[in-house]
């Protein structure tokens, strides 16, 4: 059972429509996409971290994209056409081009990324306008009296 029908909830929420949408649509194969692997992790309250494993790709050959709620990462090796003496008995380090991307939430900002030891380390902050934020409302105690003068 991979479905789960969220048709009650829509009853009892305003504005989240989106939210159910993703939801639905996160239990699709994404064309069965491995490569390369990744972790996400929360690093904070409202800090996460997505790791992926990069091994021989340089900076100069990962381009990383925040548009529109997506997160895009792609990756490729330049032809290397400068070697041709060389002959490849085996070979297992995968540095097949790929372009991997993520849904992010609204008010998610990309903070930062670094390479280190092959590990693609990608920062992202959410950041709460102050008119979202949670705040207090006060409860009035007493009737007003409205004056009614005649005209």
């Amino acid at each position: 059972m991979r479905h789960y029908d969220l048709s009650p909830l829509y009853r009892s929420t305003v504005g989240f429509d989106r939210l159910f949408n993703m939801l639905d649509s996160s239990g699709v194969e994404t064309n069965g996409q491995t490569y390369p692997p990744y972790n996400i992790e929360r690093t904070g309250e409202n800090a996460y971290r997505v790791t992926m494993a990069v091994a021989g790709f340089g900076k100069d050959e990962i381009d990383i994209e925040a548009r529109e709620n997506v997160l895009t990462v792609k990756a490729a090796k330049p032809e290397d056409k400068a070697d041709e003496k060389r002959e490849m008995l085996y070979q297992g380090i995968a540095a097949r081009a790929f372009e991997r991307r993520f849904q992010i939430a609204d008010h998610v900002q990309v903070t930062g990324a670094s390479l280190e030891n092959g590990l693609l380390h990608i920062d992202l902050v959410r950041e709460l306008p102050e008119a979202m934020k949670p705040r207090k409302i006060a409860i009035g105690g007493g009737t007003k009296q409205i004056d009614a003068k005649a005209a």
